[in-house]
């Protein structure tokens, strides 16, 4: 079950880097469903994809997903108040390590994207609003399985995905509770230790 409600964590942020300009006009809600659509059917026609290939999935993530989601605020609202006393290169560092673990996390997931379907709620936002959740559920073996989007909207009109509600669980809060526990034990500096090394732990299939 935890493979397949993972699947849409990273569809919702793909989006080729030539459709950007029509990607800033989107609605939430509209963006939502064309991205979703788009990387489930990569991933059902990617051989590569399919066996769980990291390289296949991870060129995927850097060609379509990396413009339209906002990893450094990701981090930030997950690191909380200690993300204000961290230099430059700690949040970058943070930023590049949290980054790294969610693609490797869910690398399996995206593998297992099959027949799944996915049915979205209305849309209840407005048009002047600057922040957004897209409601949706994934129905997988004929069971929903909740997960939520959140976007907010930049300068630039662009909507961007920063967090995700898994079955009520909504993913900033819950690597909050874990960073925070991180930072009180070493500092930043420990976090970002502990956030290497869980990531060579990954990286070794461990």
């Amino acid at each position: 079950m935890k493979k397949f409600w993972l699947i849409p964590v990273m569809a919702l942020m793909t989006y080729t880097a030539a459709g950007a300009a029509v990607a800033q006009a989107q609605a939430p809600d509209v963006l939502v469903k064309q991205t979703v659509s788009e990387v489930m059917a990569a991933a059902k026609t990617d051989p590569n994809i399919q066996k769980g290939d990291l390289n296949s999935i991870t060129k995927l993530v850097e060609q379509k997903i990396l413009p339209h989601a906002d990893f450094a605020k990701t981090t930030q609202l997950a690191t909380g108040a200690a993300w204000r006393n961290a230099t430059p290169q700690q949040r970058q560092q943070l930023t590049e390590q949290f980054k790294t673990l969610l693609l490797r996390t869910y690398a399996g997931a995206i593998a297992q994207i099959r027949d799944q379907q996915v049915n979205y709620k209305p849309f209840r936002g407005q048009p002047g609003d600057t922040d957004a959740v897209v409601y949706t559920d994934v129905i997988n073996n004929g069971q929903p399985i909740e997960l939520d989007y959140r976007l907010y909207k930049t300068a630039s009109g662009e909507w961007k995905l920063y967090d995700l509600n898994v079955l009520g669980a909504w993913l900033i809060q819950t690597y909050r509770n874990q960073f925070a526990e991180q930072v009180n034990k070493s500092g930043v500096d420990g976090l970002i230790q502990f956030l290497t090394q869980r990531n060579q732990q990954l990286a070794g299939g461990k």
